[in-house]
C-alpha cells in the first residue's frame, strides 16, 4: 500500500484541525522568517482594550514559539488530539468542535491577566488532550515506549515533560482546568440533570419547595388532593353509613303502618276475653 503523500494527508484532515493548523504554522513562520514580530502577538488586555489591537484576542492561540523541539512537541499533540476529538466525539459536528474552542479560549483569556500569561495555544491543546483522554478513558498509552498509563492520564504526562523541556507549569495547568470544566458541563452534569429532573437554570424541584415553605408556608391543599387523601377517604365511608342507617330506620317506620296509614299497635301475646 503506497505511504499517503503530506497533501492528501493535509487535505483529509476535518476543518476546523485544518484551520488550526495551517494559522499556527503560518504564524510560526511569519515569525521565524522576521515579517511579524511576537511582541505584536501577545496577549495583552491592555493594548487590546485601550488600543484596539483585537487581534491578539486570536493571535495568541497561534504562536506555539520558533521552530524547535518544543514546537514539535506542541505541534504533534495539537494535530493528533484535535483531529482526534474532531472525528470521533464531534464526527459531523464542527460548529459544537468550534463552540468547545470558543469557550476553552473565552475562559483563559479571562484568567491570563491574572496570571501574566502572554500564549494560550500550549493550554488549548492542554484542553483538547484532556477532554479526548476523559472520553477515552480505557485507551492504553505509553510514554516513549518506557511505561504504559491509561488515556486520563495523558495531559500530566505531557505537562511532565513539558516542564522538563522547561516551559512553566501554570500555562498548561490553565488548560487542563478549562477541559475539566468543560468536560463536567458538556458531559458529565448533562447526565446526572436527566436522571435527577435538574435544569441548569433551574434549582432542583425539592430545594424550591422547600424555600417557598419556609417563607411561605405550606401551601393550600386542593380539593383533589383532599378528596383523595385517606383521612377524608374515611370520612366519607363514615358519613356514608350514616345515611344509610337513617334511610333503614325510615323503612323500619314505614313498614310499622298499617295499610291506612295507621301504627299497627302491637297485640298482647294472651288476649284478654271481651265481657
Amino acid at each position: 500500500m503506497p505511504a499517503e503523500s503530506p497533501v492528501t494527508w493535509y487535505l483529509e484532515m476535518p476543518p476546523v484541525s485544518r484551520l488550526y493548523l495551517t494559522g499556527s504554522f503560518l504564524t510560526t513562520a511569519l515569525c521565524a522568517l522576521d515579517v511579524v514580530s511576537p511582541f505584536s502577538l501577545y496577549y495583552d488586555s491592555a493594548l487590546i482594550f485601550q488600543r484596539w489591537e483585537l487581534w491578539r484576542l486570536v493571535s495568541n492561540f497561534l504562536f506555539f514559539g520558533l521552530f524547535s523541539l518544543d514546537f514539535l512537541f506542541h505541534m504533534y499533540f495539537l494535530v493528533r488530539y484535535c483531529r482526534l476529538l474532531e472525528e470521533g466525539e464531534f464526527r459531523g459536528k464542527p460548529w459544537e468542535f468550534a463552540s468547545m474552542l470558543f469557550f476553552g479560549a473565552a475562559a483563559m483569556l479571562c484568567v491570563a491577566p491574572f496570571l501574566s500569561i502572554h500564549f494560550l495555544g500550549s493550554s488549548l491543546t492542554f484542553m483538547m488532550v484532556y477532554v479526548w483522554g476523559r472520553r477515552n478513558e480505557h485507551v492504553r498509552m505509553s510514554f516513549l515506549g518506557l511505561f504504559p498509563f491509561n488515556a486520563p492520564y495523558l495531559p500530566w504526562v505531557m505537562l511532565a515533560f513539558s516542564v522538563l523541556l522547561g516551559n512553566p507549569a501554570t500555562t498548561d495547568v490553565i488548560g487542563i482546568a478549562v477541559g475539566h470544566l468543560y468536560f463536567y458541563f458538556h458531559f458529565v452534569y448533562p447526565a446526572i440533570a436527566d436522571i435527577r429532573g435538574w435544569s441548569l437554570l433551574r434549582p432542583p424541584r425539592t430545594l424550591l419547595d422547600d424555600l417557598r415553605t419556609s417563607l411561605f408556608g405550606a401551601p393550600p391543599r386542593s380539593a383533589s388532593a383532599s378528596a383523595g387523601s385517606p383521612r377524608n377517604t374515611a370520612n366519607t365511608t363514615a358519613t356514608a353509613a350514616a345515611a344509610e342507617r337513617e334511610n333503614h330506620d325510615d323503612d323500619d317506620d314505614d313498614d310499622d303502618l298499617d295499610n291506612d296509614g295507621r301504627p299497627d299497635i302491637p297485640r298482647p301475646l294472651f288476649a284478654e276475653h271481651q265481657q
